[in-house]
């Protein structure tokens, strides 16, 4: 080669390396490889574990699973296959991979993402990743002093004088920055490490290609967009990541989840969320995160429920009040119904009395106001803790993308004539005029009216048990113990029913609450999700509590007195025992509560079984005949054990995902909360039932449904306002439990104003008013006594006595309890909201320690992108100075 030659290769070597650093400083969005992204070397990118192709040399991870009906399944969708011809080349167009395989009656196509696919989407997605490690990030001081954190410190140190909690065999996960990924700073992340581009982060990519990709004529028809109009269609049978291998099988994530976490006698042990967060993604990751944290905080929920109830258990022989009602014997009680009910002694009440004594006790009051603050104890350190959670997990600053139509949305719309461009896609989409939604909104509040009737309508009818089943046992001859024991019995019977009631009616209120979400033609999924979460849950909220709300605030409250009953329809109201309403609040929350909590841990171990049996006898019956029929020379055996088909098999997620599990969470957290006052072992039960719940809803994950697409959330949604509210409820019905359903503020009035000695001695008896029978309204008189000659009978009431000359109204003593009630509920709010301020002060939603990382971390990011830029400028400029030496005249 001439000289003349030698310098002008020399020269063109040096301007191409020139431009390639130009292109990097204009920071392009090509890159290299992007240029060179159809090299077999270029896409792999797999663990030596992975599912992987079978006719690509080189192995091919398996992403992504798209299934459809073969073309040799009869009879032939013509426009379906076009469309799914259309969209499969599209996908093919955005640099995915793709092979087909075909078994019996339907077509499994594997989807896989190159590394440059990857690369450019992580970039377009935003997403943080982790980033090498440089000095000064291996550890981040944390300086500055956390109240909660040294409470925490102090907590964890006694905990572990008596227990070891077991961390499990999963490793710490190590703390790695993250950064927000961008190609051209590429020299911030350690891109050669097999697991940078993780399996959450792929299947990511690929969902948000498959959901956005156009398969219509017209790249802009909104109509025309994503996997879902396909899978809505019936083009598509299913769409799933794959699981990394069958739950048995050893070496996978899924097993070491399935056997050190899923399996119950693992409860003792720590959550590995950041396992469970890249297996299941941050969606599931961060229910189970909330459950976790929900289930450690009702343990001192629930020692304080204990204590109160034990306190009840070794003081009750010391309760007079209890003790007078089980001694009177002589005290005869005016009849509990109308003519066929007999009059009665109040020692019949005694058991009741005492058991209700176990919960109406001295240290009531004190619980009912620490569960107050507690629900906003909760609350402030679930912020704080999600909020490190999220920065963990790479989610600080994370934000929604623009969301496409709902398939169900554009079809219901498909022939409207009013349409409108999408200011954030550009796309052509219909849109809903004013005049099609006033009438929706004014159904759905017609229809929901029309529930919360119906639910009203159920608990009147247990009314009418109750009042039934009370007449039938007065006309009987009753046993002694049937006396004695029908207060238990009777209510608890009909909180039984009330309970079966309620079960049938959510079947009904599902329904009813999806038709009319979908009437209201909701534009995107989560706009659609978050109006149906309202729904479910107000619909809930009015079935579960409604019966529970009577009894607590309505039941017997004001029903007259034996001369002037107030009827409703005619039908004469329940009275409450002499004991108060308390015990039998108790006994229909524990059956409603704990009854709902066995049905639903009951049906979520069987239903999946039988699900997943029934879908691998179909799939399994259905394969066989259509291998036979084709005469396919593949081994069936062969072709069942291929992990696309196995995870076929499992059961899909369905648009509802999580929803079930947090809704049956959120229930429970009412009971919790807002009754507390009435059944102080609330806390413990429902810490029993999360114990099992956390372990089955991990096992029923991992072994009987598909992988879960990793969606990215930033919290738990729309459920944290709704805990917030029954927060701020829980203040208010238990004040209201305390003043107008126990026997708590009416005693201390009476031992302050009525009482000679300043004891609760004769209390009782000041409860009850006296009435002479010859008074009674017509009719209404016993028909038959085993009673002789009673004078007068007593009812429980605050009223002047028949021989007074204001007979049968109110006392004076009468308004000072109520006076006396009324400012208990105002000091009781007042306080506890002055608490729950003080604790949200105190409590800063965001660690100190945390928020000093994140300037910290973003202060050394910095400094590595300034350092990295400064070297690339100084290449840059010693590439133009030899450019400049070559070009010089002096050079020659």
């Amino acid at each position: 080669m001439s000289d003349s030659e030698t310098e002008t290769a020399s020269m063109e070597t040096t301007r191409m390396y020139k431009d390639n650093l130009e292109l990097s400083r204009m920071s392009l969005y090509l890159s290299s490889q992007d240029l060179i992204n159809n090299s077999p070397e270029a896409a792999r990118h797999i663990r030596p574990e992975s599912i992987t192709f079978d006719s690509t040399p080189g192995d091919l991870s398996v992403d992504f699973v798209l299934v459809s009906s073969s073309k040799a399944k009869a009879p032939v969708d013509i426009d379906g296959w076009n469309r799914r011809s259309a969209f499969e080349e599209r996908i093919k167009e955005q640099g995915l991979l793709l092979e087909e395989d075909v078994v019996g009656g339907l077509t499994f196509v594997k989807v896989h993402a190159p590394i440059p696919v990857l690369r450019r989407y992580c970039e377009i997605l935003k997403l943080r990743m982790p980033m090498k490690e440089y000095p000064m990030t291996e550890h981040i001081p944390e300086k500055g002093f956390d109240l909660i954190e040294k409470i925490k410190k102090i907590i964890g140190r006694i905990i572990r004088i008596f227990i070891t909690i077991d961390p499990g065999p999963f490793a710490p996960t190590k703390y790695i920055l993250t950064a927000e990924y961008s190609r051209e700073k590429s020299y911030l992340f350690n891109e050669d490490d097999p697991e940078f581009f993780s399996a959450e982060v792929r299947t990511l990519v690929i969902d948000f290609i498959l959901n956005r990709v156009s398969w219509g004529k017209d790249q802009t028809d909104g109509n025309c967009v994503g996997i879902q109009c396909l899978l809505d269609g019936g083009v598509y049978r299913a769409a799933y990541p794959l699981h990394d291998g069958e739950h048995t099988t050893e070496n996978s994530l899924r097993h070491q989840l399935y056997v050190e976490w899923a399996m119950m006698s693992k409860w003792i042990r720590k959550q590995p969320i950041d396992q469970i967060k890249e297996y299941l993604g941050v969606k599931y990751a961060f229910y189970f995160t909330w459950l976790g944290f929900y289930t450690h905080l009702l343990i001192p929920a629930a020692i304080l429920g204990l204590i109160v109830f034990f306190y009840g258990i070794f003081t009750f022989p010391n309760n007079r009040f209890s003790s007078d009602i089980c001694n009177a014997t002589d005290t005869i009680m005016c009849p509990l119904c109308d003519r066929t009910c007999d009059y009665w002694e109040l020692s019949n009440t005694c058991f009741y009395a005492r058991l209700t004594y176990l919960f109406d006790n001295d240290l009531t009051v004190i619980f009912a106001f620490l569960m107050s603050i507690w629900a906003t104890l909760f609350l402030e350190l679930w912020k704080r803790y999600s909020a490190t959670i999220t920065h963990r997990w790479g989610l600080t600053g994370f934000t929604f993308e623009a969301e496409h139509p709902r398939p169900q949305y554009l079809a219901r719309l498909s022939g409207s004539n009013h349409t409108k461009v999408n200011i954030i896609t550009g796309n052509i989409e219909p849109t809903v005029p004013l005049w099609k939604k006033i009438p929706a909104t004014l159904f759905s509040i017609s229809v929901l009216l029309l529930l919360i009737v119906v639910a009203i309508a159920a608990v009147f009818g247990v009314v009418l048990y109750r009042m039934s089943v009370l007449a039938s046992l007065s006309l009987t001859n009753q046993s002694d113990w049937m006396s004695t024991y029908s207060n238990i019995f009777i209510p608890t019977t009909a909180a039984i029913i009330n309970l079966v009631c309620i079960q049938l009616l959510n079947l009904v209120y599902d329904k009813v609450a999806i038709y009319l979400t979908e009437m209201e033609l909701l534009r995107t999924q989560t706009e659609f999700d978050e109006s149906l979460t309202i729904k479910i849950y107000l619909f809930q909220f009015v079935n579960y509590y409604t019966s529970i709300i009577y009894i607590a605030f309505l039941k017997g409250k004001n029903v007259g007195y034996p001369a002037k009953y107030l009827r409703i329809f005619g039908l004469r109201q329940e009275e409450c025992s002499p004991g108060g309403c308390l015990m039998e609040l108790s006994i229909q929350l524990f059956i409603i509560m704990v009854g709902q909590q066995a049905l639903n841990t009951v049906v979520e171990m069987i239903i999946p079984v039988g699900l997943n049996w029934f879908n691998s006898l179909t799939e399994n019956t259905g394969r066989l005949d259509n291998l036979k029929s084709t005469s396919e020379e593949e081994d069936l055996a062969t072709a069942v054990k291929k992990p696309w088909i196995e995870d076929y098999r499992l059961l899909d997620w369905g648009p509802r995902g999580l929803f079930p599990e947090y809704l049956e969470m959120v229930m429970q957290y009412g009971f919790v909360t807002l009754f507390v006052t009435a059944f102080p072992l609330g806390p413990f039960f429902a810490l029993l039932n999360n114990v099992f719940e956390m372990r089955l809803d991990a096992k029923k994950f991992l072994k009987y449904f598909r992988r879960p697409i990793p969606h990215r959330v930033p919290n738990i949604g729309v459920w944290y306002r709704v805990l917030d509210i029954l927060g701020k409820l829980a203040v208010i019905t238990n004040a209201f439990i305390i003043a107008f359903s126990s026997n708590y503020i009416p005693r201390m009035v009476y031992i302050s104003l009525a009482s000679e000695d300043n004891t609760d001695k004769g209390f009782l008896n000041n409860t009850l008013a006296y009435f002479d029978t010859k008074d009674f309204e017509n009719g209404i008189a016993p028909l038959s006594s085993s009673y002789t000659n009673v004078t007068y009978c007593r009812y429980k009431d605050y009223r002047n006595p028949p021989w007074s000359p204001q007979k049968y109204e109110r006392p004076t003593f009468y308004y000072e309890v109520l006076v006396a009630r009324l400012t208990f509920i105002v000091i009781f709010q007042n306080i506890v909201s002055l608490v729950k301020v003080a604790v949200q002060w105190l409590i800063p939603d965001v660690p100190n320690a945390l928020s000093d990382r994140i300037k910290r971390e973003s202060y050394l990011t910095t400094q590595m992108i300034i350092k990295n830029e400064a070297k690339k400028a100084a290449e840059i400029e010693h590439m133009d100075g030899m450019l400049h030496g070559v070009n010089s005249p002096n050079s020659l």
